[in-house]
């Protein structure tokens, strides 16, 4: 059995979604967010969320209760797909957290294999471009620790991979180095300021994959 894969992808552009149209009204951030999957042959399905500020006047937007200066809202989920959160529903992917911020929505979910992954994001980019993977994780699928990390090296420029590439291969980041900062840039034809600028920034974008800083 497949141990599946959590995937966090954000939405520049998310559609008729509402909560994400709340964070821009609100000019605030909404995480705290709990729904019931809405499958397109599905009824009642709801999603609520906590907002501290004002929201658009919209008829899918309820409010329930009030926390203080916050408000809990609910809106309901219909047949129409209007967001992405319907769509994941559609096929089938539970949310496992949410954050809406300027009006862009980031969502963390789950698809049970990789095909079925590639599927859905097919449809995310059909319906929702343009649509940022910002991580992929795959689970043990035993009762080891050991976590599969998606990297995503396009991240990095042509220079910065070159550079993290031949660094690596001279022995730079073995103990002891096989090769210091001088003899790499040598290497490369460019200055030890410019290498370490490359090196550093190549690893802190791959760092934020592998530590999950990506939200």
């Amino acid at each position: 059995m497949s141990s599946g894969i959590r995937a966090t992808v954000a939405f520049p552009d998310p559609g008729d979604c509402p909560v994400a149209a709340c964070s821009t009204a609100a000019d605030a951030t909404i995480e705290q967010v709990s729904t019931s999957v809405a499958l397109a042959d599905s009824s009642g399905s709801v999603t609520e969320f906590l907002v501290s500020g004002p929201v658009p006047d919209r008829a899918d937007i309820e409010p329930v209760f009030e926390y203080g200066p916050a408000t809990l809202y609910r809106t309901h989920h219909g047949e129409r797909e209007r967001c992405p959160c319907t769509c994941l529903g559609r096929h089938g992917c539970p949310i496992h957290r949410y954050m809406a911020e300027d009006g862009q929505l980031t969502l963390v979910f789950h698809a049970p294999e990789f095909e079925h992954l590639q599927t859905v994001m097919a449809d995310l980019r059909n319906q929702y471009a343009p649509v940022d993977v910002r991580r992929l994780l795959q689970p043990p699928l035993d009762s080891s620790h050991t976590e599969h990390v998606f990297v995503d090296r396009g991240k990095l420029t042509d220079r910065q991979y070159e550079a993290l590439v031949t660094a690596y291969e001279m022995g730079y980041f073995e103990r002891p180095k096989r090769a210091n900062a001088s003899e790499v840039a040598d290497a490369l034809d460019i200055a030890q300021s410019t290498l370490t600028e490359h090196l550093v920034t190549a690893q802190r974008k791959l760092l934020v994959d592998i530590l999950d800083r990506s939200g």
